[in-house]
């Protein structure tokens, strides 16, 4: 029997919780073990229930769902977080990516997208709505070495061979595949990229890849 990836769904709006959760349920392969409809209760949720992912709002109140991701990333960094939200302001999709997220989905997606996204986030990809996407772009077009990033430790030449793989969007399985190395390798290669670069997330690893002329945007 396949192992079911444990949702926790975070939102202020009980009867959008509601209906998210009705419709994962049809997934096989979904289960939503809680809901929250804040921040503090979406970290409290998390450190007891150990979910795989949580599908994460953004302005709720209290904590926020920013902090909230934040925080989750840092004490439970197993633990992936997709943002689905109905903001995409450049200060909401950069907080939320620098904070860790694995994604950032707009809640006008059709449904299709959302239960696609979270499978590409277990796969370890990093879906983003088109209009998110583009300010990604946007931001990577723009983006020089700042001198401000002296701290990050250089990567081995494997390591950045890895990076680029990842700004072409492969999952861990796919880089094995192109490598001829286990899917644990790569996610030990990973690690430590994630340590030397001082981030938190694949997203963030290649913005700061660019920012610091380790890749292109034709990688």
């Amino acid at each position: 029997m396949t192992k079911k990836v444990r949702i926790i769904l975070a939102d202020d709006h009980a009867l959008l919780r509601q209906g998210t959760a009705e419709l994962l349920q049809h997934e096989p392969d979904f289960e939503v073990v809680g809901q929250a409809a804040n921040g503090e209760e979406a970290v409290r949720m998390a450190h007891a229930l150990q979910p795989d992912m949580i599908i994460m709002d953004i302005r709720m109140p209290g904590l926020s769902g920013v902090e909230a991701t934040r925080q989750i990333r840092q004490e439970l960094p197993h633990v992936q977080v997709l943002v689905l939200t109905a903001y995409d302001d450049d200060q909401y999709v950069f907080s939320l990516l620098q904070a860790g997220a694995s994604g950032y989905l707009l809640k006008t997606a059709p449904a299709s997208d959302l239960i696609r996204s979270i499978r590409q986030v277990c796969a370890g990809e990093s879906p983003l709505s088109p209009s998110v996407a583009r300010k990604v772009v946007a931001r990577m077009n723009g983006m020089t070495d700042s001198g401000d990033d002296s701290s990050s430790e250089a990567l081995t030449p494997r390591e950045i061979e890895i990076l680029q793989f990842l700004a072409r969007g492969m999952s861990n399985r796919e880089i094995a595949q192109a490598l001829y190395i286990s899917d644990r390798t790569v996610q030990t290669h990973l690690t430590n990229i994630f340590a030397k670069m001082q981030v938190s997330s694949r997203l963030e690893a290649v913005l700061k890849g660019i920012r610091l002329g380790w890749l292109s945007l034709h990688v």
